[in-house]
This record gives C-alpha cells, sequence and structure tokens, in this order.
C-alpha cells in the first residue's frame, strides 16, 4: 500500500486492542525536498510524510529567491494535502533581508492549511542567551508582533515552541507559547 495514509481508530478493553480503519486515502506521489546548505544558504529538509520543515545554518544568499521559489512552490502543493500536524523548525542562526522576506512568505502560506483542526508548530532556536532574556508572555508577544498579521490570519491552529541551545547547538531549555 505504499503511497497510502491508514488512519485508524484503537480500541483497549480488556487487555485486547481493536483497530478500526477509519479512512484510506492515497497520498499524492510527493517527495521529500532537500537541499544542502552552503556557508551562505541554510540546509533545508522538507518531508511530506512526517510533515517536519527544517532550515537550519546560515541565510545570507546572493539570490533568495533562487533558493526560496522552489521552497514556497513546494509548500504551496503541500498544504494541499497536509498532515495534520506540521512543524516548521528555525534553527538559522543568521539570516538577511530578503531571507527573512521569503520565509515569511513560506510561513503565511502553511497558515492557509484548509483544515481548522490541524496545528502548525513553530519551532524557534535560539542562543541561550537570548532565550533567556525572553521573561514573560509579553517579551515573547513582542518578538512575533511583526508576523501578527500572518497568525490572525491562520486556518490552523498555531504553537509557538522557542528552545534555547548552548555552542554545540543542545537545548538546555525549552518553552512553548500558544498564539
Amino acid at each position: 500500500m505504499h503511497g497510502y495514509v491508514i488512519i485508524l481508530m484503537i480500541n483497549k478493553s480488556d487487555n485486547f486492542f481493536c483497530f478500526n480503519v477509519l479512512k484510506i486515502t492515497k497520498m499524492k506521489d510527493f517527495q521529500s525536498l532537500i537541499i544542502e546548505g552552503t556557508p551562505k544558504s541554510p540546509q533545508i529538509e522538507l518531508n511530506p510524510i512526517t510533515g517536519d520543515f527544517i532550515f537550519s545554518g546560515r541565510s545570507i544568499p546572493e539570490n533568495a529567491a533562487k533558493i526560496y521559489e522552489p521552497i514556497l512552490n513546494w509548500v504551496t502543493d503541500y498544504i494541499l494535502d497536509a498532515r495534520p500536524v506540521t512543524n516548521l523548525r528555525f534553527n538559522i542562526e543568521y539570516f538577511n533581508t530578503s531571507s527573512s522576506l521569503w520565509l515569511a512568505r513560506i510561513l503565511k502560506v502553511l497558515t492557509k492549511i484548509s483544515q481548522p483542526d490541524y496545528v502548525l508548530f513553530l519551532h524557534l532556536y535560539l542562543p541561550l542567551e537570548e532565550f533567556d532574556e525572553l521573561r514573560g508572555f509579553e517579551d515573547i508577544k513582542d518578538v512575533f508582533s511583526p508576523m501578527e498579521d500572518i497568525f490572525q490570519s491562520a486556518i490552523p491552529s498555531i504553537g509557538i515552541k522557542l528552545y534555547g541551545t548552548n555552542e554545540q547547538e543542545e537545548i538546555i531549555r525549552d518553552k512553548m507559547v500558544y498564539v
């Protein structure tokens, strides 16, 4: 059954498990998109099966459109058959203005996933010093104020998880924020 998603309902009673098939749907032949990172562009891994999208490294390309336009097109196709949970992971140590505009476009497309019961999690990795400076909800809200319009018009639920990392990029602390 390659290319199908099966949704099961599992009931446990008297130490027995009962599996009922609720839905079988044919997945669109949709491939993962992997772009190797360079000193000026991020490593990008987009997996339509798991709904995990990872951006890591630096994003200071000469031509941001060359990198991000194919990703925007891919994400536009993905939202037509999105997973119930999509995890957008930004572990970008530095990005320029043109990269931030493309990343905002990608985020805006993901907020158009048409299922209101689906969830879009935005995972942000910050140096521990910056993470510790975000003391309360108001500080976190201020960080996301430029994206407030994007979040307000979102169809799926949105959760934001912040991670404080050390120099070895190990997660030391985290906190969850709901929009």
